[in-house]
């Protein structure tokens, strides 16, 4: 059976991060990285519309969310400029503090990522599960081998984008340990909605903040795109404001079209262009987009007071999501009650539990790639002052 100083499960950002920083520190260590898909680092290859969209410069505690919040700040730190060390290029920012590399290639990095971990001689085992982890450590693999390893890295990501060989099977590993799995729920995802006044708005975008709320409670909001569909709303505004209703019911959408603008001056505008003779329906042009102007004054009374506070608050009310196999990320994971700030087990020594496997996910906007990297790194930090 062969062994390896170090065995990791998952070719992800996190996995391969974590086998990048053990053979720089030093490369002497073996390392063998286990992944289910033919080509490691595709989810990462698919971040940000294919741009790499893979940090951010607004960095803050309540960026992240789940039981290992605080463990991803404190991991992470101020180090929203991670990526420069990881990957051979530049990066650049955006207006939104979003990092991405400067050629916005997201399948360069991984081809960073893997040029440089084939230089160091880490193997490579793919496309294979493991299917169990023993203690001592023995990794039973589906294709019917097994190894043996000093340490053990379950970088295996969460249930989010099966596509990318996670569908949660893997949380098994964990938990035979003696871990425990908090519940699971689909985030930065598109919403289900009541469609009854948005039929008419099919693959219309609109720039708008979007607030949910909960039994009168504000749970939080968000800017940015709302795109309408024929099963409710997406857009990076909906992706931002859907790690917030992971879990609820009764929740509702509150959209302002134009949130910039004061209501008096909403109703300013329709008044004059109604005693100029515009056709009703027609009120809201130029102010809104006109087809979303047309389903907001038909839902409102006649008056420009009326239809004005609709402007500023289209109601929405949420069904659901579009589950799992299109949400970018799962919120929840392995309990992290039970890792230490190395992002060691603390029930099974030698063993780490690193990324998205765990319970922490962060906002849209390159923040849970960085907790990837940087949870990664820390473990890879502990493994080597232990060897």
């Amino acid at each position: 059976m062969q062994k390896y100083d170090v065995a990791i499960v998952g070719g992800g950002a996190a996995g391969l991060t974590c086998a990048l920083m053990l053979k720089r520190k030093n490369k002497n260590i073996s390392v063998a990285v286990i992944d289910a898909c033919e080509r490691l680092g595709k989810k990462l290859a698919a971040t940000g519309n294919g741009q790499g969209n893979v940090s951010n410069s607004n960095l803050s505690a309540d960026r992240y969310h789940g039981g290992g919040a605080a463990l991803a700040y404190s991991t992470i730190g101020n180090n929203y400029g991670l990526p420069s060390e990881i990957f051979n290029c530049l990066f650049t920012q955006d207006g939104e503090g979003r990092i991405y590399p400067s050629g916005r290639q997201a399948s360069a990095l991984v081809d960073s990522l893997l040029r440089e971990l084939n230089l160091y001689g880490v193997r490579i085992i793919n496309p294979v599960r493991a299917v169990e982890v023993k203690r001592g450590f023995t990794l039973k693999l589906s294709n019917g081998d097994a190894i043996a390893a000093g340490r053990v890295v379950l970088a295996c990501g969460g249930k989010a984008q099966k596509q990318f060989g996670t569908d949660g099977s893997s949380y098994a590993l964990a938990q035979s340990m003696g871990h425990k799995l908090t519940a699971l729920y689909p985030s930065l995802v598109q919403l289900k909605t009541d469609t009854t006044h948005i039929k008419t708005l099919k693959g219309i975008r609109a720039d708008c903040v979007v607030s949910a709320v909960k039994g009168g409670k504000v749970l939080g909001k968000a800017r940015g795109d709302v795109i309408f569909t024929d099963y409710g709303v997406s857009g990076n505004a909906i992706f931002k404001i859907s790690s917030l209703i992971a879990g609820r019911d009764g929740v509702i959408l509150n959209i302002s079209f134009v949130p910039e603008v004061s209501m008096e001056r909403i109703v300013t505008d329709i008044n004059k262009k109604a005693a100029l003779g515009y056709p009703h329906g027609e009120l809201l042009s130029g102010t809104l987009h006109n087809q979303i102007g047309r389903a907001v004054i038909k839902r409102s009374g006649d008056s420009a007071e009326e239809i004005a506070r609709t402007v500023k608050n289209f109601t929405l009310n949420v069904l659901g999501t579009l589950g799992f196999d299109y949400a970018q990320v799962t919120r929840g994971g392995i309990s992290c009650e039970d890792i230490g700030s190395d992002m060691q087990s603390k029930l099974v020594k030698g063993l780490y539990l690193v990324g998205e496997y765990v319970d922490v996910d962060g906002d849209c906007g390159g923040y849970n790639l960085l907790w990837a990297f940087a949870s990664g790194k820390r473990a890879a930090q502990s493994i080597a002052e232990g060897l």
